[in-house]
C-alpha cells in the first residue's frame, strides 16, 4: 500500500507516494532554487502551465503566495472533490 506524505501544499488533498507526486522546487533551479517539497502532480502542472520561472522565483516561491493566484483558488476550489491520484492534461504554458 502507498505511503502517505501528508497534504499537498498547493491543494490540500492527501498525498500518496507515487505516480501522482511530483517533486516541486519553490524557486525554480535556474534561478538558484534548492528547497522542494512533495506536491500533487496535476498541481505542479498546473503552477509551470501558469507562471514563468521568474514570476515563480519572484511572486509565487511559497505555497501561501501561489494561493493567492486566482487562477489557482479557482483551480483549488474545482480539485477539491477529486480524489487524491487524480491528474489530467492542463495546456501548454503560455508564451512568455
Amino acid at each position: 500500500m502507498a505511503e502517505s506524505l501528508g497534504p499537498c501544499p498547493i491543494c490540500g488533498r492527501e498525498m500518496m507516494d507515487g505516480p501522482s507526486v511530483d517533486r516541486h522546487h519553490w524557486v525554480p533551479k535556474l534561478k538558484g532554487g534548492r528547497d522542494m517539497s512533495p506536491v500533487h502532480r496535476v498541481c505542479h502542472k498546473k503552477i509551470h502551465a501558469l507562471f514563468s520561472e521568474a514570476e515563480l522565483a519572484r511572486l509565487y516561491n511559497t505555497p501561501e503566495a501561489l494561493r493567492t493566484h486566482p487562477e489557482i483558488a479557482r483551480f483549488v476550489k474545482w480539485l477539491a472533490k477529486k480524489p487524491p491520484e487524480f491528474n489530467t492534461r492542463h495546456d501548454l504554458p503560455r508564451k512568455r
